[in-house]
């Protein structure tokens, strides 16, 4: 049995869906804590939903613990629930057999951690696990060198897009790509409300700009509402009615659609972020601006993708060469084929 433990949110009802699909000879089974009514899947001997009811919770960790000793391969899906860190830190003989599953907001837990004794003590556990889990999976080799660096993990690397947001669709993109100079930029900012996207910072590099052109477009519908309201009071006093707060969820083919009308996308995290967003973009042959000095740059630069830097932020577009390779080169490597030959690779050898 491989056993997959997760965070029920957007990535994992998909992804249940193509295991089942593509290695049905397999058994997989699922244990998920979170909301499944925002995020439904359907229970069933395979797929286990956590309660966060104390007493209904107690027991379905006691069930986790149970199926971590039962499985022969566990696939943790992130990094961030402390009970299951601390199952781990218990038991540390499963570790050889965990494949952590790098997300990044995990990975930047380390870049976060305070003085407060709580998040120093989930460090300490946090690094227990890290150091010894014999697995590593991502397609970004800077993740791994990071979690080499700061927490002395010697895990196995395995290459792998993991999750269907990761994959370009050349039939949903069919037709799209860079617009030709028109009256009106329209601009993307950031890929969430949580403060990690810099969203401020972003808008000061953009006041030189301020008498051109353009449409901001900000998606804050999920995230800290705090920081989002923050930023739509900051840009409503620089930008007025340039700056356009996305507040409410977009179904995905409608979020695509609004992709496919956006000009030039900014995203100023710091660590490894946005990377569907971020793909799906390039996939259109958008022009993308971004830090040099975060591990997707260096990856994506390695795939001889051509990116902006924020420090020469400019509200100039791709050349259609240089969209259409972009365009080329992530069809090439984001592909739901390369996706499943990766993932035979993890689960099945």
């Amino acid at each position: 049995m491989i056993l997959h433990v997760a965070g029920l949110g957007p990535l994992i009802p998909p992804f249940i869906k193509l295991i089942e699909q593509e290695f049905p000879g397999e058994d997989h089974q699922f244990w998920l804590r979170g909301a499944k009514e925002k995020y439904p899947v359907h229970e069933s001997d395979k797929v286990y939903v956590c309660s966060n009811r104390f007493f209904k919770g107690a027991r379905g960790y006691f069930r986790l613990l149970y199926q971590l000793h039962s499985a022969k391969k566990i696939i943790l899906h992130g990094l961030f629930d402390i009970r299951v860190i601390a199952l781990l830190v218990m038991c540390p003989w499963l570790l050889a057999k965990c494949y952590w599953v790098i997300w990044g907001g995990d990975l930047y837990q380390y870049t976060k951690s305070s003085e407060h004794w709580k998040s120093r003590v989930s460090e300490i556990l946090r690094r227990y696990v890290i150091r010894r889990v014999g697995h590593l999976v991502t397609y970004i080799d800077g993740d791994v060198e990071l979690a080499r660096e700061w927490y002395g993990a010697k895990g196995k690397h395995h290459e792998c897009l993991m999750y269907l947001s990761n994959v370009v669709d050349p039939k949903v993109l069919e037709g799209t790509g860079a617009r030709p100079h028109h009256k009106c930029w329209n601009i993307l900012l950031g890929n969430s409300a949580d403060p990690s996207n810099n969203h401020i910072e972003a808008l000061e590099r953009m006041l030189p700009f301020k008498d051109e052109a353009f449409k901001i477009y900000v998606p804050l519908s999920y995230g800290d509402q705090n920081h989002a309201r923050k930023v739509i009071k900051q840009g409503k006093e620089w930008f007025g009615e340039k700056i356009e707060p996305l507040t409410g969820f977009m179904p995905f083919e409608q979020y695509l659609e609004f992709l496919k009308n956006i000009d030039i996308a900014i995203f100023n995290h710091r660590r490894q972020q946005a990377m569907g967003n971020t793909i799906t973009l390039l996939g259109m042959g958008k022009t993308v601006f971004m830090r040099s000095d975060v591990s997707q740059w260096h990856f994506l630069k390695g795939l001889g993708v051509k990116l902006n830097e924020i420090d020469n932020l400019d509200l100039c577009i791709l050349t259609t060469k240089e969209a259409e390779g972009n365009v080329n080169r992530v069809y090439s490597y984001f592909s739901k084929e390369n996706l499943i030959s990766q993932l035979e690779g993890v689960l099945t050898k």
